[in-house]
């Protein structure tokens, strides 16, 4: 089974960046403009419960076709209830682990978003814990 780092807690800090005042296209490229640039912090984009969301880093690429790669951090959200169909972070045998919660006439089991990944099922007396519910992924594309 693939793991997880340890939970990173969200800082009460904000973390602004500058927010272009336009759209980039990703099909054809549209005429320059000028724009004005505004800040935003990243926190009220990305965090809904401050006090309940961390950020862990991905190890592994068992969440590959779900856009999670090997390396890329994501935002949890511990009060978010997880439903069917749901990215979660779950505990098993003290291990983190992020998979699809699939959740069918009270059968519960883990889906990779890789092929080459089996379902994870508890086995008897075995019990997965939902920790919480991915909401985001942050890839780096560049540098360290």
């Amino acid at each position: 089974m693939h793991s997880i780092s340890q939970p990173l807690e969200i800082s009460p800090t904000p973390a602004l960046l500058s927010l272009a005042g336009c759209s980039v296209r990703a099909g054809f490229p549209s005429p320059a403009e000028d724009f004005a640039a505004k800040r935003i912090d990243l926190t009220t984009v990305l965090v809904k419960h401050p006090q309940a969301t961390f950020l862990l880093r991905v190890a592994g690429d068992s969440m590959k076709e779900a856009g999670i790669d090997d390396g890329d951090l994501i935002v949890v959200d511990k009060a978010l209830t997880a439903a069917h169909g749901c990215i979660v972070v779950a505990i098993i045998d003290g291990e983190f682990t992020v998979k699809y919660l699939h959740q069918r006439f009270g059968c519960v089991k883990l889906r990779a978003a890789n092929p080459t990944f089996p379902d994870i099922v508890p086995k008897d007396g075995q019990t997965i814990e939902l920790w919480g519910v991915v909401t985001s992924c942050i890839k780096r594309f560049v540098g360290g």
